[in-house]
C-alpha cells in the first residue's frame, strides 16, 4: 500500500498543471483579443471580392499618411490593421459599433435601406445625419456604383426570351440560388419578389460559388455585384431591373466619427481617395483577384501606385489594357507560393494560439467541473447533456450569440466558443476515468486515512490520467479543425485562406489554408500519442 503514496503520478499532475499555467499566460499576452493598442486603426472589410480589395486601397492609403507623418512630426507611428472577410453587414456593422473595426468599405444602399432602415432613398447628407446619434458617419464616395442585379447564362436567357426581371415571373421552374444575405436582407429578395410577384422559392448558396453553380446548370438564376468581374467571362445575361427597385449602392466609407481625430493624417489621406475610382477601374480590380489570381494587396498597391504616376504625368500601362492583364496572369502565384506565402507564420502562430487557449480553458473549467459531479448520477447528466448540447449548435450560429453577447468580434468570441466545444470530450473522459478507478484502491486509501481531496489527488485522478488526457486529445483535434471559422469574425488563422478561398472560389487557395490546418491536427495527434505511451510506461 506504500506505493499509493508514491510522488510519480501527483508529480506528474503537478508538472502538467505547471506547464498548463504557463501557456495560458504566455499565449493570453500574446493574444488580440487582450492587447489592442490605442493608436491602432483597425479596417473591416466584408466576404467578397471587391470589399476584400477597397480595405487593402483603404489600408495602404492610411499607412502611407501615417508613416510620413512620423517623418515629418517624429510621432510615434500608429499602426492599420485589416480585418478581412468578417461576413455580412449584420457582423461587420456590429464590429464598427462595438469598436472592434473604425471603418470599412460599404454602399450608400445598403446603409440606407438595410442598416438605416429607410423606405425611401435618402441623401448622404440625410444619412450622416441618422448616423450622428449612433457615433458613425459616412463620407468618401469612391465613385463607382456596384448595384445588385440577377443574372443568369445568355444562351439560356435567350432561349427562354428573359431580358427584364419582370419576365421572371413568367418562368416559376427557374431554380434561384442566391447569397444568404441576399435573401435576408431589406432590400433582397423579399422586397424584389414583392415588386415583381416571383413565384420561385430561393436557395441559399455562398456568392463565391454561384458561379460555378449556375455555369455548371445547377442554378438558374443567381444575384450578382455588377462589377464582378466574371459576368462577360462566363458569358452572363444581366436582368434589367425594369422596375427600378435596387437603389444605388455607391461605394462609401462607414466609420466611426473619432477616426479624423484620433487618426487626422491617415483621415486627410483617405479623403483625397473620392472619386478616384470607376467602375471600370474596379472591374479590373476584382478581374485581377478572380482571374488571374493576384493577391489583394498586391492589387491595391498597384492601383495607388498607378494613380500616384497618373498624377506626376509619369507613363504607365493601364491594367485594363491586354498586356497587363497578361503579364498580371503570367504573375499569378502558383499552388506552392499561396501555400508557403508570407502570411504563413502569422496564420500559424494565430491558429496555434487559438487552439492551446481555448482548450487550456476548457480543461481549467471542464475537469474541476466533472470532478465535482462525478460521484453523483443527477448533476453528472445535467451537466454533460448541457454541454452534449452546446455540440448540437452550428458554429457560426454560435459565433453570431457570441459576438451580441461581448459586443465584439475578434478573438474573444472566437475562444469563447472554441470552449464550450471543448468541454464536453473532456468532461465525459474525466468522468469515465473516475468511474473506472476499482472500489478497493478507494477503500484502501479511506483505511489509510486519506481526506476526500488526497484520495482524489493521490489515488483517483492519477488512475484517471490517461483517459482524461485522451478526452483532451479529442478536444484538441476539435479545436484545430474548428477554429477555421475564427477567420469568419476576425480572429486569423488558417480560416483567413479559406474564407478567401471561398470569396474568390479559387481551390488552390482553399487548400492552402486547410492543409496547414490538418498538418497540425496530425502534429497534435503524434504529440498526444507520444504522452499516452509515456503515461503507460509508467504504469507500468
Amino acid at each position: 500500500m506504500q506505493k499509493l503514496r508514491h510522488p510519480t503520478c501527483p508529480g506528474l499532475l503537478d508538472r502538467l498543471r505547471s506547464a498548463l499555467f504557463c501557456l495560458l499566460v504566455s499565449a493570453l499576452a500574446c493574444s488580440p483579443a487582450w492587447a489592442k493598442p490605442d493608436d491602432t486603426l483597425r479596417i473591416g472589410s466584408k466576404r467578397f471580392t471587391e470589399s476584400f480589395i477597397l480595405a487593402q486601397v483603404l489600408a495602404q492609403t492610411a499607412q502611407s499618411a501615417q508613416t510620413a507623418g512620423t517623418v515629418k512630426t517624429g510621432a510615434g507611428k500608429a499602426k492599420v490593421e485589416v480585418l478581412p472577410g468578417l461576413g455580412n453587414t449584420a457582423i461587420v456593422y456590429a464590429a464598427l459599433r462595438a469598436g472592434s473595426i473604425d471603418l470599412y468599405p460599404e454602399y450608400a444602399g445598403t446603409i440606407d435601406q438595410e442598416i438605416l432602415k429607410n423606405s425611401r432613398p435618402s441623401t448622404l447628407a440625410a444619412m450622416r445625419e441618422q448616423l450622428k446619434p449612433l457615433g458613425l458617419g459616412v463620407d468618401i464616395a469612391l465613385g463607382f456604383n456596384d448595384g445588385y442585379a440577377l443574372a443568369m447564362k445568355a444562351d439560356k436567357a435567350q432561349s427562354l426570351g428573359l431580358s427584364k426581371l419582370s419576365d421572371l415571373a413568367r418562368h416559376p421552374t427557374l431554380r434561384f440560388g442566391l447569397s444568404n444575405e441576399f435573401i435576408g436582407r431589406a432590400d433582397g429578395w423579399g422586397g424584389l419578389a414583392k415588386r415583381y410577384g416571383l413565384p420561385q422559392r430561393p436557395s441559399g448558396l455562398d456568392h463565391g460559388l454561384a458561379y460555378d453553380a449556375v455555369v455548371a446548370g445547377q442554378t438558374d438564376v443567381i444575384d450578382i455585384y455588377t462589377t464582378d468581374a466574371k459576368i462577360d467571362h462566363l458569358g452572363l445575361r444581366v436582368l434589367v431591373d425594369d422596375g427600378n427597385y435596387f437603389p444605388r449602392y455607391d461605394a462609401v466609407v462607414l466609420y466611426r466619427l473619432d477616426v479624423p481625430q484620433r487618426f487626422p493624417q491617415a483621415w486627410a489621406a483617405l479623403q483625397g481617395l473620392a472619386g478616384s475610382i470607376d467602375e471600370r477601374r474596379m472591374i479590373a480590380m476584382n478581374a485581377q483577384a478572380e482571374l488571374q489570381g493576384l493577391s489583394f494587396d498586391v492589387i491595391a498597391s498597384r492601383h495607388l501606385a498607378e494613380r500616384v504616376a497618373s498624377k506626376t504625368s509619369t507613363p504607365v500601362g493601364q491594367a485594363t489594357t491586354a498586356p497587363a492583364i497578361a503579364a498580371a496572369a503570367a504573375s499569378a502565384p502558383s499552388f506552392w507560393a499561396k501555400l508557403f506565402g508570407p502570411d504563413l507564420l502569422r496564420l500559424s502562430l494565430q491558429h496555434l494560439n487559438l487552439v492551446l487557449v481555448s482548450v487550456g480553458l476548457a480543461v481549467l473549467i471542464g475537469v474541476p467541473l466533472a470532478v465535482a459531479v462525478a460521484p453523483f448520477a443527477g448533476p453528472r447528466a445535467l451537466v454533460l447533456g448541457a454541454s452534449g448540447l452546446l455540440q448540437t449548435v452550428p458554429s457560426l450560429a454560435l459565433l453570431a450569440a457570441l459576438i451580441s453577447w461581448v459586443d465584439r468580434i475578434g478573438t474573444v468570441p472566437a475562444l469563447l466558443a472554441l470552449t464550450l466545444y471543448a468541454l464536453l470530450p473532456i468532461m465525459r473522459n474525466t468522468c469515465t476515468g473516475l468511474a473506472e478507478v476499482p472500489d478497493g484502491l478507494r477503500q484502501a486509501g479511506r483505511a489509510l486515512g486519506f481526506s476526500r481531496t488526497q484520495s482524489l489527488r493521490l489515488i483517483e485522478l492519477p488512475l484517471a490520467l490517461p483517459t482524461v488526457v485522451a478526452g483532451i486529445r479529442t478536444a484538441t483535434s476539435i479545436a484545430v479543425g474548428t477554429a477555421t471559422i475564427a477567420a469568419f469574425i476576425g480572429a486569423g488563422g488558417f480560416g483567413e485562406r479559406i474564407v478567401t478561398g471561398l470569396a474568390l472560389n479559387d481551390k488552390e487557395l482553399l487548400l492552402a489554408g486547410a492543409l496547414p490546418s490538418a498538418l497540425l491536427a496530425l502534429g497534435f495527434e503524434a504529440l498526444f500519442g507520444a504522452l499516452a505511451w509515456g503515461l503507460r510506461r509508467r504504469a507500468r
